[in-house]
């Protein structure tokens, strides 16, 4: 090595060294080259996201499609078959819970990315259950990516689910009213760095396979009761390993490609939502990924800076499935008018969803962890007959008002809710087609929604159909 201040030869370049580190000399040709690379470039493509605002089930499946009939990528982040999203086309309803809503395309590419845990009989039972249901699905193994990082969600990761939920119910008397799809345990199992992904799965069968049986037995030390055939899932596994052979890829290089090549619209299709964050919702009961929008960058490998606009999807008024503090829950008859009109039951369990007021204050949090760009506020024809409507302004406990949305659940479930009262409408929304079309009341409902949060309300969904959500600007 040359001494301090000495001159060097290297591959024909003079080099100086100082303080011991050479330094090489760049031909003077590439100065002008290396100084563009230093001037900040906007990203080619951004991808636009859809994610809910409240506790889930807030109609995202329904924006996603709009925004997918033109999309030539749809991707789903994070979350499993826990999800639910309905979205109706040519009267057939179609249900998605793994599969991202834009599968529908036929022009755009779904991919499923490595923030998302698979349960493969799952996936193609669904797939296999849209088929029968209309002609929306046709061709859809040609039009699927998966990364090959995304996680399994094998059958003990079910039945484990449904024990843990036992086990809460005899321990503590309460239960986090999971799916029972196994979601948190695969998490779990991510978490702990013994989880099997699916490019173990489409690489040698007999490495799998070792570690496979080293995991289900993880498990059985665990859950004794636990039942699990490990022959019968590994030969179920080694044919959906064919079949899913040919959907498999690298996901940060598939991303990559289409962030940076020729221009693209790449959309996101959140799922569950900002209250059901691991992280920001209320937790404990919550799911077990982040479904704010940093689930977007962790589970599909895309740079922050690549994230354009951010979409919050908003009922009128606000549901839950399963327990967990609810402030503005109406148990009475009114949360029943809301349940039966609005068909709330989940989509994934069947299960009757909570009812209650429009929670700003939840909504406004929501905002402040995701930055939504605009709002997307459905089922306002739910609130048709009802001859006034409350929205939840504020919130006080022990007489004492809060600052801001609590960690703390005890908290919550103390909440006492301040509304600000508006006067129905009880008149059908169902037929408007435009903001000027809704009643006045209504449109006072919107803008005061949109003054409060200090965010525009860019469509306005009045029925199920597609031509139902109102695009105001």
């Amino acid at each position: 090595m040359a001494s301090d201040g000495s001159m060097a030869n290297v591959n024909g370049q003079k080099t100086v060294s100082l303080n011991g580190e050479p330094v090489m000399k760049r031909p003077r040709e590439s100065v002008a080259q290396d100084s563009s690379l230093r001037i900040p470039k906007e990203p080619q493509n951004k991808v636009t996201v859809v994610l809910g605002a409240q506790w889930g089930d807030e109609g995202k499946g329904k924006v996603v499609d709009l925004l997918a009939m033109d999309a030539d990528i749809v991707c789903r982040c994070q979350g499993g078959n826990n999800a639910g999203h309905t979205v109706v086309v040519d009267s057939v309803e179609y249900d998605f819970h793994l599969l991202p809503s834009g599968v529908l395309n036929k022009k755009a590419v779904s991919f499923i990315g490595n923030g998302v845990v698979i349960h493969l009989p799952g996936l193609f039972e669904e797939a296999e259950k849209n088929l029968r249901k209309g002609k929306g699905l046709q061709g859809w193994e040609e039009r699927l990516k998966i990364s090959d990082r995304a996680h399994i969600v094998f059958n003990f990761h079910q039945a484990v689910d449904g024990i843990q939920e036992q086990q809460r119910q005899q321990q503590e008397g309460k239960n986090l009213g999971t799916t029972k799809k196994g979601i948190g345990p695969a998490y779990s199992s991510k978490a702990a760095r013994n989880g099997l992904r699916v490019c173990d799965l489409v690489s040698d069968f007999k490495v799998f396979e070792d570690k496979f049986r080293m995991l289900a037995e993880h498990f059985l030390t665990m859950y004794p009761n636990l039942n699990v055939d490990i022959d019968s899932e590994l030969e179920q596994l080694k044919a959906y390993a064919e079949r899913l052979r040919p959907l498999v890829t690298d996901g940060v290089y598939f991303m990559h490609k289409a962030l940076t090549g020729p221009s693209k619209k790449i959309l996101v299709e959140g799922a569950n939502a900002a209250l059901l964050d691991i992280d920001f919702g209320t937790y404990p009961f919550v799911t077990s990924s982040n479904c704010t929008v940093g689930g977007v960058c962790t589970g599909l490998g895309v740079p922050p800076s690549y994230v354009g606009r951010v979409y919050g999807v908003v009922k009128g008024y606000t549901t839950r499935v399963g327990v967990g503090a609810f402030p503005t829950e109406q148990d009475n008859e009114i949360g029943e008018l809301l349940q039966s009109k609005g068909r709330e039951f989940g989509v994934t369990t069947g299960r009757k969803r909570r009812c209650g007021w429009l929670d700003l204050i939840l909504v406004r949090y929501a905002h402040m962890v995701n930055g939504f760009s605009a709002i997307a506020l459905t089922k306002l024809d739910i609130l048709d007959t009802l001859p006034e409507i409350k929205v939840g302004v504020a919130y006080n406990v022990d007489g004492q008002p809060l600052p801001s949305f609590p960690a703390n659940m005890d908290v919550l479930m103390r909440v006492k809710v301040e509304y600000k009262t508006f006067p129905g409408w009880c008149c059908s929304t169902e037929a408007a087609r435009s903001f000027e079309e809704l009643p006045s009341q209504a449109q006072n409902y919107i803008r005061f929604i949109e003054d409060f949060l200090q965010v525009p309300v860019k469509w306005v969904g009045v029925g199920k159909s597609r031509e139902s959500m109102i695009k105001l600007f």
